[in-house]
């Protein structure tokens, strides 16, 4: 196998040119988290005709026998279904929440509540199971959110797939390279 440098500056690390990977239809896998290869998984899967490039960085690649360019965006060339049911997870409960506590709407401090308290036969389930604040939490404790006066404000459910991804494209990831901005936010208003 042909090793493969940068020309970018000694300072990046190899992991510092990630690709977007779009499904065949231009969506990208996932938005949260977004769906990102290290460029050496990219410039492998150009080689092995597994994605288009559709976007590339003003840096370069090369070995012995070939130079070429970043891709800062690939399409895979066959479509990948995406209807597995979303795993069960603490970071996917506070998703589907929108990162906020279901009785206060704090962003801090967040853990789960059982709306039906196991020490009452309630399940760790999505349909049991709220984001909630350590004070929230620990101010219902044992007892039946009701029997405190305490009302979510989201009704638990098992998302799908889609409603994560789409909740997901709520919270942005710190960096996003101006190449990728035309394949994630079409619901961001036009400039006039």
């Amino acid at each position: 196998m042909t090793q493969v440098t940068t020309h970018a500056p000694a300072s990046v690390s190899p992991n510092g040119w990630p690709a977007l990977v779009l499904n065949a239809d231009f969506r990208p896998l996932s938005y949260y988290p977004l769906s990102l290869w290290p460029w050496q998984e990219v410039v492998k899967s150009v080689f092995l005709e597994r994605v288009d490039v559709v976007a590339e960085y003003d840096e370069y690649v090369h070995s012995p026998s070939i130079t070429m360019r970043l891709p800062s965006v690939i399409a895979l060339r066959e479509f990948v279904k995406q209807d597995r049911q979303p795993a069960f997870t603490r970071f996917n409960v506070f998703l589907r929440d929108g990162f906020k506590c279901a009785y206060c709407g704090s962003h801090e401090d967040l853990t789960f509540d059982h709306l039906v308290p196991r020490s009452k036969g309630g399940r760790t389930s999505w349909e049991n199971i709220v984001a909630a604040c350590s004070p929230c939490n620990l101010r219902k404790g044992g007892r039946m959110a009701h029997e405190i006066g305490m009302h979510p404000s989201v009704r638990p459910h098992r998302p799908t797939t889609f409603q994560l991804q789409e909740q997901g494209r709520k919270f942005p990831p710190n960096h996003l390279h101006e190449t990728w901005l035309d394949y994630l936010y079409w619901d961001v208003e036009l400039e006039t």
